[in-house]
């Protein structure tokens, strides 16, 4: 990523048309399913039928399995992932309200949700939006509420590349104009200083490839609203 790139996506108009966003209905287009995924850490938390917001649902991985338990809602900036994610769900016999958001921007009533899952969400945004959308989390949960979090950790494989000016610590981005961000567990718990921390770890995995050791690194946590 040269020094062009890194402006054109973090200088003025990433801050107004938010370019970043822009580009994940272009990832969406060619992006296939994977197939449902696991929600085991809310069953282990919230009861069924419990009031749960999918906070970046993408085509719907996760928020099709939350409706087998929970009245859920899915938010994303991808038109084309929530008609994917729509279109999945029918096939499955199943229905989840899909809104068009911003998870810095969260369009509902303060106390509206007992469990929020976001799971590889806030590692494609800037410092000030992760922290905007904290914010909005712990505005829209109710007491005693919970945030299951998952990102990407500081020493992934993926984690680098040439930063530049515009660009924040550890942040970088992909040719398809998406911002990733690779956070330490230090981070996270700033990050959500307002919560109390149920569980917090690093999850680190080694995989090989063409006889060469790879790492893969996740920061995982759990946290409740006061």
């Amino acid at each position: 990523m040269d020094k062009t790139d890194a402006y054109t996506l973090a200088g003025p108009q990433a801050g107004s048309a938010k370019n970043h966003f822009l580009a994940w209905d272009r990832e969406y287009a060619h992006l296939k399913w994977g197939g449902p995924a696991p929600v085991r850490d809310l069953q282990a938390h919230l009861l069924p039928g419990s009031r749960v917001l999918d906070a970046g649902s993408g085509n719907g991985r996760y928020l099709g399995e939350l409706t087998r338990h929970y009245n859920a809602v899915g938010v994303d900036v991808s038109l084309t992932a929530l008609k994917g994610s729509r279109s999945q769900l029918s096939r499955s016999g199943r229905f989840a309200e899909h809104l068009v958001a911003n998870v810095s921007e969260l369009p509902f009533k303060a106390r509206t949700f007992d469990g929020i899952l976001c799971y590889g969400v806030l590692q494609h945004l800037f410092k000030e939006e992760r922290e905007s959308s904290v914010r909005e989390f712990h505005h829209i949960l109710r007491e005693r509420g919970l945030v299951f979090f998952e990102a990407f950790g500081c020493e992934d494989m993926r984690c680098g590349g040439e930063s530049s000016i515009p660009f924040e610590k550890r942040t970088f981005a992909r040719q398809n104009g998406i911002i990733y961000h690779y956070f330490t567990r230090t981070e996270v718990r700033a990050l959500f200083r307002e919560f109390e921390v149920i569980e917090l770890e690093d999850i680190i995995k080694e995989k090989t490839f063409r006889g060469e050791a790879y790492k893969r690194h996740l920061v995982r946590g759990i946290f409740r609203k006061p």
